[in-house]
């Protein structure tokens, strides 16, 4: 893809996502989601861009299978455009935080946001490691279940059959999709050294330790509010009813 294409793409993108945040606001939102309306539009449009992706990703090394042998020269018009498509929902993201969340609630998404731009961006204008980024792009299968935990709990569905499958999906592919995924980059990045410019390995090195780090915390919390949590009640009620 030439440079006006990306910029036509990640362009398309951005307004593609304002356009569903639009379409959103137009929809019923839920008696429990009224007290912060503005976050229910942002995950439920975060949850459209995981669902795009998530399957877009999958299709691209299944339509392209030799680009999982060459993560950095081969790629498809396909899955190019699927980055700067991810590019385009970023910036606009990034954007819809920015103008309303306080920073100091939002610091930690906006700085991975600007991480991902970043080494997004120098994949799609230099047509190399795009394989690499469609590998990154597979966490967003995790972020369909992650978004929807979100949308259950902001709807006041925090219990019950459908909560906790979701919650157990999400778990699973958390580590299948997540944790495993960029523990297996960081190996490749590692094994590559000699293939990778120093500029693209450093900022990938940044970006792998960051997103670990935020990535175990996070799983850390799942953890504890949607079992740990749970399995403490429910160990206090048998001890109630001993009692």
């Amino acid at each position: 893809m030439e440079l006006t294409s990306v910029i036509a793409t990640t362009g398309s993108s951005f307004g593609f996502f304002r356009l569903v945040n639009a379409g959103v606001r137009e929809l019923p939102t839920p008696e429990s989601a009224h007290r912060n309306v503005w976050k229910w539009r942002n995950i439920s449009t975060s949850f459209v861009h995981s669902f795009i992706t998530a399957i877009w990703a999958v299709l691209c090394f299944f339509l392209h299978p030799e680009m999982a042998e060459d993560l950095i020269e081969t790629h498809s018009v396909f899955s190019h455009a699927l980055v700067s498509f991810s590019i385009g929902y970023f910036i606009y993201d990034f954007f819809d935080m920015v103008l309303n969340q306080k920073l100091s609630q939002s610091w930690e998404l906006l700085f991975h946001h600007v991480v991902v731009i970043t080494c997004f961006g120098l994949s799609v204008l230099s047509c190399r490691y795009v394989g690499f980024s469609v590998v990154a792009l597979l966490v967003e299968i995790n972020s369909v279940f992650l978004h929807l935990r979100q949308m259950l709990r902001m709807a006041g569905i925090a219990a019950g059959t459908l909560y906790r499958v979701n919650s157990m999906i999400n778990l699973g592919t958390y580590v299948v999709f997540r944790i495993n995924t960029l523990a297996w980059m960081t190996r490749w990045l590692v094994l590559n050294r000699e293939n990778v410019p120093l500029l693209a390995y450093t900022l990938g090195s940044v970006g792998m330790a960051i997103m670990t780090a935020m990535n175990i915390v996070l799983f850390y919390r799942l953890l504890r509010s949607d079992f740990l949590k749970s399995s403490t009640r429910e160990t206090k009620k048998d001890k109630d009813k001993d009692m």
